[in-house]
């Protein structure tokens, strides 16, 4: 597993998809399946870099393995953020007007969507996302 830890500010999003994307490339991903990462670990990493640590700030892990049988990327995201999963907050209703949804929530609804796999764990003091994708 080929792994990245910056400070989880919104500022290293930009460095964690070019790590990302040297990953995918070399492994000659698919463009579609690779703009979806990138879209995927831009949203979770704005919720960990606003939401996880507060004023005191934190660090985030962010690491990638390409597995076989099925071939797949998978992305793992782990800080020691205040407790979260994402995956328990209820999707948004999508068939409402902007005007009368509820703000949040769209960002990680469009994550599960794009993604074939997603779980969340707290252990040892760490929230851990796993998001896959098929190649």
């Amino acid at each position: 597993m080929k792994e990245i830890t910056v400070d989880a500010v919104a500022a290293n999003i930009d460095k964690v998809t070019e790590f990302a994307d040297d990953i995918l490339d070399s492994y000659g991903c698919p463009v579609k399946v690779r703009m979806q990462i990138d879209i995927a670990i831009d949203e979770i990493l704005s919720n960990i870099a606003y939401y996880a640590y507060g004023e005191q700030g934190g660090k985030v892990t962010v690491g990638f393995q390409i597995q076989d049988n099925p071939k797949m990327v998978c992305v793992t995201f782990s800080d020691k953020g205040i407790p979260y999963n994402p995956l328990e907050k209820e999707d948004p209703d999508i068939s409402l007007t902007a005007e009368k949804r509820e703000i949040g929530g769209l960002g990680i609804y469009m994550v599960k969507k794009s993604m074939d796999e997603m779980s969340y764990c707290y252990s040892d003091g760490k929230n851990i996302l796993v998001i896959k994708k098929n190649l």
